[in-house]
């Protein structure tokens, strides 16, 4: 796998993009500007691959668009050290740019295909999180609870089996709505009963499918 000069500076100038789009995180910026992505979309050409743009990858599944990234990822406040699920590893960039800010990650995925491919191609890259094949949707209850939850699909409602693994003071980012449009929306757990919900720009993802999804 190369990383050459052109791919450098395509990432330059995706990054430029983002801060031109609103994103003001510079560690988040900073670990968008490192990681390869072309690495994780192979079959696309590089100035497809840093397109600002959502693609499809095997399983029937999408990679984010870069600024849909950067925007949960900014949500998130990511400190170092921190506990993160996520649900949907996917092509496992997202992954990759969580553990980039120092996040411990137990990230769960529901296609073995991209589980069984993740799960090998990760480590290779130097990024070793927690990988687990199953429905993202009950979350990983066993290892709860987490600093942070990351939800990388759309979901009709908030899952109660996420808010109950988040710790308190933790917070969620989940796109949530019907299958054509969600609204990216942030869950603080205040307390042990309390949670506090903030609504932001309006998204497109695939569904989130699980038990307690669709």
């Amino acid at each position: 796998m190369l990383d050459s000069y052109k791919h450098k500076g395509l990432r330059k100038v995706l990054v430029k993009q983002l801060k031109e789009k609103g994103i003001k995180d510079e560690l988040v910026l900073k670990a968008i500007e490192k990681i390869p992505r072309h690495f994780f979309i192979e079959k696309y050409a590089a100035e497809v691959a840093y397109a600002d743009k959502a693609l499809k990858i095997d399983a029937g599944q999408t990679i984010s668009q870069p600024y849909t990234v950067a925007y949960q990822t900014e949500l998130l406040h990511i400190q170092s050290g921190e506990k993160v699920l996520e649900i949907g590893t996917g092509s496992g960039y997202q992954t990759s740019i969580l553990m980039e800010l120092g996040a411990n990650v137990y990230t769960i995925e529901r296609q073995k295909e991209l589980y069984d491919k993740v799960s090998v191609f990760l480590p290779k890259l130097g990024y070793k999180p927690n990988f687990y094949l199953g429905d993202g949707s009950m979350g990983i209850a066993d290892k709860a609870p987490f600093n942070k939850i990351l939800v990388t699909a759309g979901a009709p409602n908030i899952p109660d089996t996420l808010l109950k693994q988040l710790a308190v003071g933790g917070v969620m980012v989940i796109p949530v709505g019907d299958e054509n449009v969600q609204t990216m929306t942030t869950v603080i757990r205040v307390s042990e009963t309390e949670f506090e919900k903030v609504e932001f720009a309006q998204f497109r993802f695939v569904p989130l499918i699980g038990d307690k999804a669709w």
